[in-house]
């Protein structure tokens, strides 16, 4: 009785067809109890007479195809003819090992799963020979449709099936993607194993594979996940975009060289371009997959579309023209090229999509986060380093150029980061940076493993997609803060706890200890954790058996380790960094009640979206799920979650607290905000309304992230820059205090000092943007205020007859410091307060304020 057949399609494979045959007929099975089904597709080699000599001698036939050689083709001839409810599909090319046939098989006769796949990816797996080109697209192309489905090797050609699933990809496809076809027809209904397999390159015969197959295994992958990617589409798109590319350059340059500012000219140019273009895309490009007028909310999504096209190009042209020094006529053409990959993909994707029953709303979600995180990686690639720094990014700068064991307000992460990014480098934004930007990608892989871990893969991406649109984790993987670092070591650590506390993986442990000692000497703030892990152990009784093993005290004793350099910082210094620190802690009493703007600080943080979608997830919603599992789960999240809440709640009825320090512990609840985003069945009213707002909620998001940057960055015309700006742009201001400098020291003789009349915020600017002669700058402390750091660093100035230069972004602190006290006191003869309007390409910046003085008598009080 046969049992299952197994579908073998040939072209010019006459060599390997005994060899084949022996191996297969070998195997320890029951004689009789499989056919083999050969498709041939015209070979020219002898191999159908090879075939036909092992007819009469063993259970084989053969199929003779006259059409066109195509591999899907052929095995679902096979199918339509064979004898067995099971089916093995197999390559002819002695790749793929045939002892291995019963291990494959069995899966699927015994009922237990829908599809056995000979898999060379999954554990235990691996291949062996063959060209390297073929071997890396293959991996990559894997890797690309593992984003979608969640199979290690959907191009593998040895796998079995129930017969009857053929009929769902008759029809569809073409070429090479039977096994693709065969798992999106059946996603999320099929029973899917992989079974490890050790894969050998083809030793005889020419691989058939034409060289247009990557391109075609790409697009048939983009067009299952809901793209209208073809390539009728794809021609007609280049050719317009050719047209486009015409126009664009050509009135760009125009424009350019008669004076236009590059934000103009560049934004001018585009439009124009752009209106070209959605005509003959909406009429010609994509019209026979939409043959039908145009609706509102496609014309909307063009415009969004094309909105983040420019806004991101804008930022490319200021990294060639500014950063690169690539002349504009020149700049503008990568500019355009990445338009167009913006606006092909939108289009096909977003504002012309397949039809929506086309794949399922899991698919549409991870093609969706898929898509948004790469473009937040591309936005932050591309301005992180463009966009000036903030004062505190140069503060923290300052620390690296003053490397120590620790500093005064912060442990030393983010000055070890910056003084590795700038070694690499160079002292630049790119270079101060880079550690915010890597500490970003740190966070989406713990995150994503977390979610992963709690519920399943899509509900991972989605946490990557929130992680990437929320505003306090989009910040933290730009600025270089001390946020960047312990954001990602916070993730790093609730990772590590979820495996050691839930999974119970005593290795973990090790692992909680680096992160969370890592955590540490980015932010204080991370200890946070160590008392939710405490409760979590005294409130959970499976992981309460910890308390009795030595891993957890090991692991504590790993992160004091990691944190000693604080420690013996702090000892050198009279702790002075943790009494400043606990000072905080002891503000509470000073009546200064604030938990109405830690309120607001969480709407900005979280998007009013995301605040209500958190209180909800963190209420009960696993529906019926009554297991231990889901109770342990959701015990960890609202203890993960609500302890450092619950923390800064208390704090902010008796203090004022900043508003981005609730920052990370939001990342607890994230995944499963992220599950209720694509949870679906019997959901509450508040649920489904969530679900339908986070779409337009993740759509102003991105856009305003892309047009604050290009906003800092280039501007927008017509718009000019609001005075709370005066903290930013300080890189034309040094310009113009170097003039200063230089003025004053032409005159007098001496090389002046440089005074910057706040706590550190004005020194440390200067202090960076200084590319001219090296400037003497001091902070506001050597008038006997606060200086956090430059007190360790330049702890008193003696009276000096140097000339003093005071700089100040408000008039006022050029009199009195914030005390009131009469600073001009302890100058000698302090000349009037200058103002210094700040421009750049013509247009007003922001105002700096200045005055001179002939020397510096000393510290004294007196009030104003």
């Amino acid at each position: 009785m046969i049992r299952f057949s197994v579908v073998i399609p040939t072209l010019n494979e006459a060599n390997n067809i005994d060899s084949l045959l022996a191996c297969l007929f070998a195997v320890d099975l029951p004689p009789g109890s499989f056919e083999v089904i050969f498709v041939d597709d015209g070979s020219l080699d002898g191999t159908p007479e090879k075939i036909r000599a092992w007819e009469g001698r063993a259970n084989v036939r053969l199929i003779e195809r006259k059409s066109r050689p195509d591999l899907q083709a052929s095995i679902l001839a096979g199918v339509a003819v064979a004898r067995s409810d099971v089916v093995v599909a197999m390559a002819a090319n002695l790749s793929y090992p045939s002892e291995q046939l019963p291990a494959i098989v069995a899966p699927v006769l015994d009922g237990s799963y829908d599809v056995a796949i000979g898999s060379r990816y999954a554990s235990g797996g691996s291949t062996e020979g063959g060209p390297l080109h073929r071997r890396w697209l293959s991996r990559i192309g894997n890797w690309l449709a593992r984003l979608i489905f969640d199979v290690d090797d959907v191009t593998s050609e040895f796998f079995a099936f129930r017969r009857e699933l053929a009929s769902t990809i008759a029809g569809q496809g073409q070429e090479n993607k039977i096994l693709l076809e065969l798992l999106m027809a059946g996603l999320g209904k099929l029973k899917v194993v992989e079974v490890p397999i050790h894969f050998r390159g083809r030793k005889r015969g020419i691989s058939e594979l034409p060289f247009s197959h990557p391109w075609s295994y790409l697009q048939r992958l983009m067009t299952l996940a809901g793209g209208s990617v073809t390539t009728g589409t794809a021609n007609r798109f280049a050719a317009t975009t050719l047209l486009c590319v015409i126009i664009d350059a050509g009135l760009f340059q125009l424009l350019m060289s008669s004076g236009t500012g590059l934000a103009l000219a560049h934004m001018m140019s585009f439009l124009a371009a752009a209106m070209v273009n959605y005509t003959l895309d909406s009429k010609w490009s994509f019209w026979l997959r939409h043959p039908r007028p145009l609706r509102w909310h496609q014309t909307g999504r063009f415009l969004m579309v094309g909105g983040m096209a420019l806004l991101i190009r804008g930022g490319v042209l200021a990294l060639l023209i500014h950063g690169w020094h690539v002349p504009p006529i020149l700049a503008i053409f990568p500019a355009i090229a990445t338009t167009a990959a913006i606006n092909y993909l939108g289009a096909a994707f977003y504002v012309f999509p397949a039809k929506q029953n086309s794949c399922s709303s899991d698919i549409r979600w991870r093609v969706a986060s898929i898509g948004i995180v790469v473009l937040i990686i591309l936005l932050r690639l591309i301005y992180v380093g463009e966009g000036q720094l903030i004062p505190d990014e140069a503060y923290y700068w300052n620390y690296a150029q003053h490397m120590d064991l620790s500093f005064y307000d912060h442990p030393p992460m983010v000055a070890w980061l910056i003084w590795l990014g700038t070694a690499i480098a160079g002292n630049n934004e790119f270079g101060v940076r880079i550690g915010a930007f890597v500490s970003g990608l740190v966070t989406m892989g713990y995150l994503y493993a977390l979610a992963r871990n709690l519920y399943d893969k899509s509900t991972g991406m989605r946490t990557v997609l929130l992680l990437a649109i929320l505003p306090f984790s989009f910040a933290t993987g730009m600025l270089m803060t001390a946020d960047a670092p312990v954001i990602a070591a916070w993730a790093a650590t609730l990772y590590y706890m979820e495996r050691a506390l839930i999974a119970g993986r005593s290795s973990a442990w090790l692992g909680m200890g680096i992160a969370f000692g890592l955590g540490l000497l980015s932010k204080y703030t991370l200890g946070l954790l160590g008392i939710a892990a405490l409760l979590f152990v005294i409130l959970d009784p499976t992981a309460r058996r910890w308390m009795r093993r030595p891993h957890p005290y090991l692991a504590a004793m790993l992160a004091l380790l990691l944190f000693s350099p604080v420690i013996i910082w702090n000892m050198e210094h009279q702790w002075a960094s943790l009494s400043f620190q606990s000072s905080r802690i002891k503000g509470v009493g000073d009546d200064q009640f604030s938990t109405h703007l830690l309120f607001l600080n969480l709407l900005v943080l979280l998007t009013p979206v995301g605040l209500l979608a958190a209180v909800l997830a963190l209420l009960p919603h696993d529906g019926h799920d009554k297991s231990q599992s889901a109770r342990r789960r959701r015990l960890f999240v609202w203890v993960f979650t609500g302890t450092p809440l619950a923390i800064f709640f208390v704090l902010s009825m008796f203090d004022s607290l900043r508003f981005h320090w609730t920052a990370p512990l939001w990342l607890a609840v994230l995944p499963s905000i992220a599950w209720m985003m694509g949870a679906t069945g019997d959901l509450r009213g508040i649920t489904r309304s969530l679900q339908a707002a986070w779409k337009p909620t993740i759509a102003i998001c991105i856009f305003l992230y892309a047009l604050i940057l290009h906003y800092a960055v280039l501007g927008i015309p017509g718009v000019p820059y609001p005075t709370y700006l005066n903290h930013y742009f300080w890189r034309e201001a040094t310009g113009e205090v170097e003039k200063i400098v230089e003025e004053v020291q032409h005159q007098s003789g001496q090389k002046p000092l440089v005074v910057g009349m706040s706590k550190w915020p004005i020194a440390s600017s200067l202090s960076f943007y200084n590319r001219k002669e090296p400037m003497d700058i001091r902070s506001r402390n050597m008038f006997g205020d606060s200086g956090a750091m430059y007190q360790f660093w330049y702890p008193s100035e003696p009276p000096t007859t140097r000339p003093i230069i005071l700089v100040s972004i408000e008039k006022k602190h050029l009199e009195c410091d914030r005390w009131g006290n009469d600073i001009t006191r302890m100058l000698d003869r302090p000349g009037p307060i200058e103002s210094l309007l700040i421009l750049r390409e013509n247009k007003p910046l922001r105002w700096v304020y200045y005055r001179v003085a002939h020397g510096y008598l000393g510290i004294i009080h007196h009030g104003c």
